[in-house]
C-alpha cells in the first residue's frame, strides 16, 4: 500500500490514552487521516508514499489546540498595555473595534493570526469575535482547523449595529458555514453574562442547541464581574448561568477565574468545559483560575491564548510553560500541573474542551492527520532526558519545523505554504500606522 505522507526518524508522543511514546517512529497518512503509527524496525524499508518526511530525530506530536482566541485582534497587539481590564476595554479596545474593524481588516488580522499560530505549531483554534464570516474565510484560506463563533453582545457591535439582530446575525453565520468544510465548525459566542441580558443568553443558547452547536462565553473572569453579578443576581456568575440553563456539555466557559467550590461542582455536574488563559489573566491582573481544583473535580480544561491585545502572542508553547509554573508558585507545590497534564491540556484535553476529541488531539490511527514536528537539534533543547518535560519548559513555537492539518502540509522546513506572509505583513504595517496616528 502506498500512502500520501510517511513521517519517520522521530520520537512520537502520541498523547493517546496510555500516553505511548514511540522511539524511531513512523507515521503513515492517507486521505487526510492517520493510517499507521508504529516503531520502525531498522532493517525494514519505509512504506511507500508520495512524500517522505524525515523528522531528523525530532519530536512528532499532535498539533496544538488553542481553545480561546479573538483572531482579528492581532490588529491591536500592544496597543494599550498595562491597564485595568475595564479601562482597557472601554477606553481603548471597544472604541478601536468600532472605528477600525471592517471585513477587510478582519480578514487581514485573521490571516496574520493564523500565520503566527501555524508557524508555532497550533493546528486548531476556537475563536469568538465579530465579522466572523470574514474570520472564517481567512481561516479556511490558511488551512488551519477552527471552531468559530459569531459574537453576540447587547450593544452596537462591528457588523451588527442593531443589537436586536445579534442572535439573527449569529444564526445566519452558522447556517452559511455549517457543512461547508470539515475544517470549519461554526459556533455562537456570547461575550459575557454582564454584556448579554438573560433573554439574550437564553435565546443564543437555544439557537445553539437547536443546531447542535458549541456555545462559548466569557464567565467569572474578573472580581468586578463577580461583584456585579452578585449584586444584580444575588449569586455567582456560574450559578447564574446554570440557573438560566446555559451550562451543559456543549458549553465552554472561558477564563473561569472567580470560582468557589460550589461553582466547580456545578461545572463538573453539567460537564461544561473550561478554557484556561493564564498569560492573559496575568497581564490583565484578572486573577488565577483554580485549574488544579477543576481538574481534580473531573472538569475538562483546555489552554487558550486569548486575543493578541491581551497576551500579546498566540504561541501555545509559551502558554504551556506559564500554565505549569503559575499554579506551582500559587500553591507552593512543584508537583501540581506536571508536564504531562499540561501537554494534554494543549492537545487531547483541548480537543475535548471544544468537542473535537474523536477527530483530533492525539496521534492515533483513524484520527485526522493534524501533526507537527519539533526540531530538537537546537542548543536550548540539548540534552533531552524527558521529551514531555522539554516540550513544556524548554521548547518554543519557533522550534516547530513542519505542520500538517488533515493531511495537508501547511509548513515545510519552517516555510509557510498557505499564506502570503510578506503581503500580509505589509498590509498590517500600513493599517497599524493609521491606528497609531489616530
Amino acid at each position: 500500500m502506498s500512502f500520501d505522507i510517511v513521517i519517520h526518524n522521530g520520537l512520537i508522543i502520541t498523547v493517546n490514552s496510555d500516553f505511548d511514546i514511540i522511539e524511531n517512529g513512523v507515521v503513515c497518512i492517507t486521505k487526510g487521516k492517520l493510517e499507521r503509527i508504529e516503531a520502525r524496525v531498522d532493517d525494514k524499508p519505509l512504506p511507500e508514499a508520495e512524500q517522505i518526511i524525515d523528522a531528523n530525530g525530532g519530536i512528532i506530536m499532535p498539533g496544538l489546540i488553542n481553545t480561546h482566541t479573538h483572531l482579528p485582534m492581532t490588529l491591536f497587539r500592544g496597543l494599550a498595555d498595562d491597564l485595568p481590564l475595564a479601562l482597557w476595554l472601554n477606553e481603548f479596545i471597544f472604541p478601536c473595534e468600532a472605528k477600525y474593524l471592517t471585513p477587510e481588516t478582519v480578514r487581514m488580522g485573521t490571516l496574520l493570526a493564523c500565520a503566527e499560530m501555524i508557524l508555532s505549531g497550533t493546528t486548531t483554534c476556537c475563536d469568538g469575535y465579530f465579522f466572523e464570516d470574514d474570520v472564517a474565510s481567512a481561516v479556511y484560506k490558511s488551512g488551519i482547523r477552527g471552531v468559530l463563533g459569531q459574537g453576540v453582545i447587547d450593544f452596537p457591535a462591528p457588523g451588527v449595529p442593531d443589537p436586536s439582530n445579534n442572535i439573527k446575525n449569529a444564526v445566519g453565520f452558522v447556517e452559511k458555514w455549517q457543512g461547508v468544510s470539515p475544517l470549519i465548525t461554526p459556533s455562537i459566542f456570547c461575550h459575557s453574562p454582564y454584556t448579554c441580558s438573560e433573554e439574550t443568553l437564553k435565546k443564543a443558547k437555544a439557537a445553539s442547541d437547536s443546531k447542535a452547536l458549541f456555545f462559548q462565553i466569557h464567565a467569572a473572569e474578573t472580581k468586578s464581574e463577580y461583584i456585579r453579578i452578585q449584586t444584580e443576581q444575588h449569586t455567582t456568575p456560574v450559578n447564574y448561568l446554570d440557573r438560566i440553563g446555559i451550562l451543559d456539555e456543549n458549553t465552554l466557559i472561558v477564563h473561569g477565574i472567580w470560582l468557589d467550590d460550589d461553582d466547580i461542582e456545578i461545572i463538573a455536574k453539567r460537564r461544561s468545559k473550561v478554557s484556561h488563559n493564564p498569560q492573559s489573566n496575568m497581564k490583565l491582573a484578572s486573577g488565577i483560575a483554580p485549574v488544579p481544583s477543576l481538574l481534580n473535580a473531573g472538569v475538562t480544561v483546555g489552554l487558550g491564548t486569548d486575543g493578541c491585545a491581551s497576551n500579546n502572542d498566540l504561541d501555545l508553547f509559551r502558554e504551556m510553560d506559564t500554565a505549569a509554573k503559575l499554579h506551582k508558585v500559587n500553591l507552593l507545590d512543584p508537583t501540581v500541573m506536571d508536564a504531562r497534564t499540561v501537554l494534554k491540556m494543549a492537545t487531547i484535553d483541548g480537543a475535548k474542551a471544544i468537542g473535537l476529541d474523536k477527530d483530533i488531539g492525539s496521534i492515533q490511527a483513524g484520527k485526522q492527520a493534524d501533526v507537527i514536528i519539533v526540531d530538537t537539534e537546537k542548543p536550548h533543547l540539548v540534552p533531552m532526558y524527558n521529551p514531555v518535560s522539554h516540550l513544556i519548559y524548554t521548547a518554543q513555537g519557533s522550534d516547530v519545523r513542519d505542520v500538517i492539518v488533515a493531511g495537508r502540509i501547511l509548513v515545510r522546513d519552517r516555510n509557510l505554504l498557505t499564506i502570503d506572509l510578506e503581503d500580509t505583513l505589509k498590509k498590517m504595517a500600513a493599517t497599524s500606522n493609521i491606528i497609531k496616528r489616530a
